[in-house]
């Protein structure tokens, strides 16, 4: 007598839901996320200063992940811990630092955004220069379209403002400290890097201590007792850390650093499609086609990287 054994299908892990779902989708949700960032800071600045939000926030993100990460931390190599708390402190203190410090000493906001929005061409010039990486003309041609794009969107809010001269250097180092992290972490390789949750962890809790000191030196690290500021931490932790920079280590795993920075020049027009919705700005048409030329420009880039 044969005894029939049905095999089940395996049930899929939680590790592989990032594969299962499709790339563009993913680069979707990092394009909204990542673009709340901006809101958030918005949002937040009519109730605390920015650094202070995004101390608590790191605060808030290395208590709540902590018991889900600690057993992996204690077994994970000293240098393995100290390469990924580099990337993270670039990634995270950096940018962050040098794009809130620009708008408070003065250069305007838009000149910011559009000094963040630099991080392909400057990711790319980087790669060139220092690992001697050299991308294909399509590629090149994609990333300046995408730039055109949105330096179309964001002309009517240009400006140089009166912020002394070295401020405007501020949002140019915190993209190249973003720059320099991402092409750091995609040369570790997933030999040497930790998972999406012990990652997003580290980076949180190394940058606090960076934020605590930056804005230790300006006022104190007490938290505000209203409810905007709450909202704003709440808003950040969820939207922009979980969200925001979640997706873009999860894409730059799938892709390459080139194509994950490049799909962030749709940020700024979903940034004032978020604004329109939340504080009510106008919207145009100039932004539209602005975001169309962004399109334009990641579609070139992503066919060559198809070839």
């Amino acid at each position: 007598m044969k005894t029939t054994i049905q095999l089940q299908p395996a049930k899929p892990s939680c590790r592989n839901w990032r594969q299962a779902l499709p790339l563009p989708l993913l680069e979707a949700g990092l394009v909204l996320t990542w673009s709340s960032g901006f809101v958030g800071a918005r949002f937040s600045i009519d109730y605390a200063p920015a650094l202070l939000v995004v101390f608590w926030r790191s605060v808030v993100v290395s208590l709540f992940l902590l018991p889900f990460v600690y057993k992996q931390l204690r077994t994970t190599p000293f240098l393995i811990l100290l390469k990924n708390a580099g990337t993270g402190l670039l990634a995270m203190a950096g940018y962050m630092t040098g794009v809130t410090q620009g708008i408070a000493l003065g250069v305007p906001a838009g000149l910011v955004a559009l000094c963040a929005d630099l991080l392909p061409l400057g990711m790319a010039l980087l790669a060139a220069v220092f690992l001697g990486e050299q991308l294909a003309r399509q590629v090149w041609l994609g990333l300046i379209v995408g730039l055109a794009g949105v330096m179309w969107v964001m002309q009517s809010v240009l400006g140089l403002g009166n912020a002394p001269l070295w401020a405007y250097g501020l949002p140019v180092a915190g993209m190249l400290s973003l720059a320099v992290a991402t092409l750091w972490q995609k040369r570790i390789g997933s030999s040497q890097s930790m998972g999406l949750i012990p990652n997003l962890w580290l980076q949180c809790f190394v940058s606090s201590f960076a934020f605590a000191a930056i804005q230790g030196s300006q006022g104190s690290l007490a938290p505000i007792c209203n409810m905007g500021f709450a909202l704003s931490v709440l808003w950040t932790v969820t939207l922009s850390t979980f969200g925001g920079y979640g997706l873009y280590w999860v894409c730059l795993r799938r892709s390459s650093p080139t194509r994950v920075a490049s799909v962030l020049y749709l940020s700024p027009p979903i940034t004032l499609v978020w604004a329109w919705a939340m504080f009510d700005e106008p919207l145009s048409w100039q932004m539209a086609s602005g975001m169309a030329i962004s399109a334009g420009g990641i579609w070139l880039i992503i066919r060559a990287g198809d070839r």
